[in-house]
């Protein structure tokens, strides 16, 4: 099993940034594919970014590309989502994922999600 948990969210204005973490326990952190979803309201939850066991590479949904960077720290086992020039169209929970399929893009295999982290930017 593996256990992770989001922070860094909090309520921010157009043009700011934040950095969300995700703190993973359990199996193995390395050896998970690892990502950051968003959802609204009323809608399904969307891929933000994703990001390979040793980082070699990263994928971003285009509405974010260019503006958030993701990482992460395998010795610390700690994912991160830097979000830059944010505006009210990133207003969602964000979650953290970690899943045992090599897809960057899909969730596959098992899958470990986290609890959520509340962004709000405010216009």
């Amino acid at each position: 099993q593996v256990q992770l948990a989001e922070s860094g969210g909090g309520l921010v204005q157009t043009g700011d940034s934040l950095r969300l973490s995700c703190a993973a326990s359990g199996r193995t952190f390395s050896s998970l594919t690892t990502g950051w979803f968003r959802q609204t309201p009323g809608k399904e939850r969307e891929f933000v970014a994703a990001i390979s066991r040793s980082s070699v590479a990263t994928y971003y949904a285009p509405s974010v590309k260019g503006r958030f960077a993701i990482s992460r720290n395998n010795a610390e086992t700690t994912l991160y989502l830097q979000m830059n020039s944010l505006s009210p169209e990133d207003t969602a929970v964000y979650y953290c994922a970690g899943w045992t399929g090599s897809s960057g893009t899909v969730v596959s295999g098992n899958a470990y999600w986290g609890q959520g982290t509340q962004v709000t930017v405010s216009s």
